[in-house]
């Protein structure tokens, strides 16, 4: 028996600061699809790599097997609704939203951090979830925006020198 619920397991995870995503990708009859992620990760410089994980039962995860490109949005701190909004799953979810189609494609919301286009390089079972890694193809950011952070379950900001 384990030593602690997941429950108290989820609360000592909420300690670990950490940035608020939403990843669009296209699903197999080019529709749009987004979903709030907060478990975005830096692998590697060269090559440029990131990671992050999605429940591996999502209906998204098709989207985003290897091959497949998605386009990660690190939120404003100005873009709380946002995370709300992609933190379920709902039919035409961009109604409403500011955004453009990239040159890729892919979906892309107006106003954030900082954006990565990737491409899935591999995808690894870890538990009830499924760890996303994926080379970054094309960035951008705005170094003057300041990140929207999720720490202890609710939304914060951070203080810093621009």
């Amino acid at each position: 028996m384990s030593p602690f619920t997941s429950q108290e397991l989820r609360k000592g995870f909420s300690s670990f600061a950490t940035g608020v995503t939403v990843i669009t990708c296209l699903d197999s009859n080019q529709q749009a699809h987004g979903i709030t992620i907060s478990s975005f990760n830096t692998v590697s410089l060269e090559p440029p790599l990131i990671l992050w994980s999605l429940k591996k039962h999502s209906r998204l995860m098709p989207n985003f097997e290897v091959g497949h490109k998605q386009l990660i949005h690190v939120l404003a701190r100005s873009q709380e609704a946002m995370a709300m909004h992609f933190a379920t799953v709902k039919e035409n979810q961009f109604i409403d939203i500011p955004h453009k189609i990239a040159v890729s494609g892919l979906t892309q919301i107006e106003g954030c951090a900082a954006y990565f286009e990737c491409e899935t390089i591999s995808v690894h079972l870890g538990g009830d979830h499924n760890i996303i890694v994926a080379k970054v193809l094309h960035l951008k950011h705005s170094p003057e925006s300041q990140p929207l952070i999720f720490a202890h379950s609710q939304f914060v900001g951070l203080d810093l020198p621009l």
